[in-house]
Order: C-alpha cells, then sequence, then structure tokens
C-alpha cells in the first residue's frame, strides 16, 4: 500500500471517527488502529470499517515502547497519528498519576520509537510524519469580557476577519504561552513540549494541533453533552458545575477529523495549528439547548424537564472560559467547521436517541467485559 498510517487511541470518540475517514477516503493506504482498550476505547465505534481490507487494529498500550517499535519495522510505518489520551478532567484531578504516565510517558515512547524506526531508514524523515492532537487547555483561560452596555454573548471579530457570538475579545492563538490548570492539561502540555523538542532535536517531521470542544455520535457519555441527553432521556437529575457561567467552544467532530486529514498531507513541518468551531456557549445555555431538543424529539412538551437541573459545587480550578482563534488553519489551509451549531446538535442528538443500544451497551459496562473475554492473556 502507498502509505501505512497508526492512528492511536482510534478506537475513542475522536479517534473512531479519524479512523473511519481515513480506511474510507484511502483505500491505498493501510489504517493501524492502535488502541489500549480502556473505559473509552470501543470497537463498535468502528464495525462499519472493520471489514475493510486496509484496515487493521492492534491492542497496544502506547506506554509500551518495544511493542510499539516492533509493529512500526513490521508494518513499515511512515506516519502516525497520535490521539490516545486519558482526557476527562474530573478523573484527573482524582488520578493524576494514569494522567502523566499516558498522556506523557506513552507519548514519549510513540517519539522515540519513530524516531528509532525513521532515522534507521535510507530515507530517513522523508516523507514521514508525526502529528500529535492536544487541547486548548493548555492556554489556560479567557476572561468573560465585553463592549460597554451590550451583554455577552456579542458580535466580534476574529483575526479571521469573522464576526461570530463570543463571550469575550481575547481568544487562544498559537503563539499564547502554556498556563494549563488541571492535571490533564499539564500533562497534555507536557507531551505538546516533547513532540516540538523532539523536532528541534532531532529534527523529526513533527506537527500539532490544538482543538476546542468536539462533540457528536461515539462520545463517551461521562461528558457532558451525551451524559446529559442519556440523563434527560431517562429524567434524571442534571448537574451543573457552580452556576453552569463556563463558557466553552464547541465543534463537531466529523469537522475536527476533517481538519486532521487537512493538517496531517499538507500542514507545515513543525508548525502549531488551533482548530476551533467559533462557537462559545455558556454550560447553562447548552444544556437548555439539549433539554429542549431532547423534549421535542421525544414528544415532550417544550421545556418539560428544566427542572432536572441540579446546580452542584464547582470543580476545583475550572476554567471559566475557552475559545480558539482558528483563523490561522484558515488562512494557510482553507479549512472552517462545515456545521452550524444548531445544526451540528439536532444531528448529535438525534443519533443518541436513535442508538439507544450502543448508549446501554457503554454505560452498562459490558463492552469492557467481552473485550477482557477477547483479548485474555494478550
Amino acid at each position: 500500500m502507498k502509505r501505512a498510517i497508526i492512528i492511536t487511541g482510534g478506537a475513542g470518540f475522536i479517534g473512531s471517527h479519524v479512523v473511519r475517514l481515513f480506511v474510507n477516503k484511502y483505500p491505498e493506504y493501510k489504517i493501524i488502529n492502535l488502541d489500549k482498550l480502556t473505559y473509552a476505547g470501543n470497537l463498535a465505534n468502528l464495525k462499519d470499517v472493520e471489514g475493510k481490507p486496509n484496515y487493521k487494529f492492534v491492542k497496544m498500550d502506547i506506554c509500551d515502547f518495544e511493542g510499539v517499535y516492533k509493529l512500526m519495522q513490521d508494518e513499515h510505518v511512515d506516519g502516525i497519528i497520535h490521539l490516545a489520551a486519558e482526557s476527562h478532567v474530573d478523573r484527573s484531578i482524582k488520578d493524576p498519576f494514569t494522567f502523566a504516565q499516558t498522556n506523557v510517558m506513552g507519548t514519549l515512547s510513540l517519539l522515540q520509537a519513530a524516531k528509532l524506526y525513521w532515522e534507521s531508514l535510507p530515507e530517513k524523515w522523508e516523507g514521514k510524519r508525526f502529528y500529535h492532537i492536544s487541547t486548548d487547555e493548555v492556554y489556560g483561560a479567557l476572561e468573560l469580557t465585553h463592549p460597554q452596555g451590550i451583554e455577552p454573548p456579542f458580535s466580534t471579530k476574529a483575526s479571521s476577519g469573522k464576526h461570530h457570538l463570543a463571550y469575550g475579545d481575547k481568544f487562544f492563538t498559537e503563539d499564547l504561552k502554556y498556563l494549563p490548570h488541571s492535571p490533564y492539561s499539564a500533562a497534555k502540555a507536557a507531551s505538546d513540549h516533547f513532540v516540538r523538542a523532539y523536532h528541534d532535536t532531532y529534527g523529526m517531521p513533527t506537527v500539532v494541533t490544538n482543538c476546542s470542544n468536539n462533540y457528536g455520535p461515539y462520545q463517551f457519555p461521562e461528558k457532558l453533552i451525551p451524559l446529559f441527553i442519556n440523563n434527560i432521556r431517562h429524567k434524571k437529575p442534571l448537574p451543573v458545575y457552580g452556576k453552569g457561567e463556563n463558557v466553552r467552544d464547541w465543534l463537531y467532530v466529523e469537522d475536527h477529523a476533517r481538519a486532521i486529514d487537512l493538517i496531517f498531507h499538507e500542514g507545515k513541518i513543525a508548525e502549531t495549528y488551533n482548530i476551533g468551531g467559533f462557537n462559545e456557549w455558556k454550560n447553562i445555555d447548552l444544556i437548555k439547548v439539549l433539554i429542549n431538543t431532547v423534549d421535542r424529539l421525544l414528544g415532550r412538551a417544550e421545556g418539560e424537564d428544566l427542572n432536572l437541573i441540579t446546580y452542584v459545587t464547582d470543580r476545583a480550578g475550572h476554567d471559566m472560559r475557552y475559545a480558539i482563534d482558528s483563523s490561522k488553519l484558515q488562512k494557510e489551509l482553507g479549512w472552517e467547521p462545515s456545521l452550524q451549531f444548531e445544526e451540528g446538535i439536532e444531528k448529535t442528538v438525534r443519533w443518541y436517541l436513535e442508538n439507544q443500544d450502543w448508549m446501554d451497551n457503554v454505560t452498562s459496562g459490558d463492552y469492557q467485559k467481552y473485550y477482557e473475554e477477547m483479548y485474555k492473556g494478550r
């Protein structure tokens, strides 16, 4: 085949969309899905491509340096798209060691395996690429600001020249220094630094992207949108941190996958690209949209389930606002989101309501038992 590409974390939420896109779009590529199958990894996310001749699944921990190195040699890998990570902030607060191990040491394991293998080849770095997917949370937090006399959200012009609704006049740009506030974002920041160091020290062809919050099908239901859709359906409480004033920038996952495809093939070596939706929402407003959408699609009265909102103690170190400026990516490579949020959230809610079997399988943990039995001793 023309290329052999490892996609780490390919059984997870974003990873499964990237695997699906690459397998279907590039039949001449061999796509190797490398995933440890932790709680967030589910091969049911890829049922539609598992039989394709250019797809291969390998159950492996990215921290297994010897295993990764041998896999690269055996499959003649010339590209890595690295998505595998522990990503839930609440879990990182309770268990920072796991986040440091997976996100930092796992990334270092992949980098060193790629370095040793690619340096051993006659062509060395030519035609190779290590693409590391990171988060906007490494930049820290932005303040909620708005022009005098105008209540947010207000229309503002980003450096791309496009107007959009925002809760402040400052945005995360690629040249900002890192100010991570959670164990999760600290671990991702450290991994970003290692990737850049491998380029600067060894000449490895690397690229890093920092993306805003993703939403869409196949997201593990510990995250806000799938969790709340499921809770609304079953009339369970909707726990909202603090007053629900925190603001996030939301991007439909398939738009992120398109950006990854574009940057992997056309992005400049050693560059950083921010990927965002120019789509800011306060958590409480987003939750009300979810309630109204679920109620409407289930034939309930509008706002019937607003009483499910339950305010809980705020998360420790909870950043107030994230907002990505992705104008560099738009200007240099021509990417921009394809879906308006209203369209994307409608598609997302419909998917979860129509795939209750998937949700039940995930929330019950049955999928994990199945994989534990399947891969016992491996």
